[in-house]
């Protein structure tokens, strides 16, 4: 009985040649930046500030979440309730995803759930979500417009006022 087998190379050999190009490419474009032929990726709060983008509108805004796993946002200065998030469909389930994240960080830091987050609609039409408590913020126009409009409307006063039920 032959103990013999095929050694062949099953990835085709063009395969390979663009695999080692793109990280050839990729390492090459990285000392570029890193020698700084390059420039980085523009920090927008650092741009912002370059350029004298000023707010436009801030709100002060609180995140609750309630047992049935609804999330209602209230304005932290006048307490009104300007949403309750109850599915997928209602933009609940980005702005819950993002919320989570922000309070692992600041349970991370010790940190409870108390503070207000800020919204800042900027001149510019960007959209941040910042934690004063951390100091972490999100830029939430890099999620697309879907996602961007989720937070957008509790600015623009397009949000329902809905009792807290």
């Amino acid at each position: 009985m032959s103990h013999a087998h095929s050694h062949e190379n099953t990835v085709p050999r063009p395969a390979l040649i663009l695999a080692g190009a793109l990280v050839a490419t990729t390492l090459a474009l990285t000392g570029l930046v890193r020698a700084g032929v390059l420039s980085r990726e523009a920090v927008p709060a650092v741009e912002r500030a370059k350029t004298g983008v000023v707010a436009a509108e801030v709100r002060n805004l609180v995140f609750i979440d309630r047992a049935d796993g609804a999330v209602v946002v209230r304005d932290a200065d006048d307490d009104a309730t300007l949403a309750v998030l109850i599915g997928e469909n209602d933009g609940g389930g980005f702005v819950r995803g993002v919320m989570r994240g922000m309070a692992r960080e600041r349970r991370m830091n010790g940190i409870g759930p108390a503070a207000p987050f800020e919204l800042t609609q900027w001149e510019n039409g960007s959209l941040t979500l910042r934690d004063p408590a951390t100091g972490r913020s999100i830029e939430l126009g890099s999620f697309g417009a879907t996602n961007r409009a989720a937070f957008a409307r509790f600015l623009d006063g397009t949000a329902a006022k809905e009792n807290q039920a």
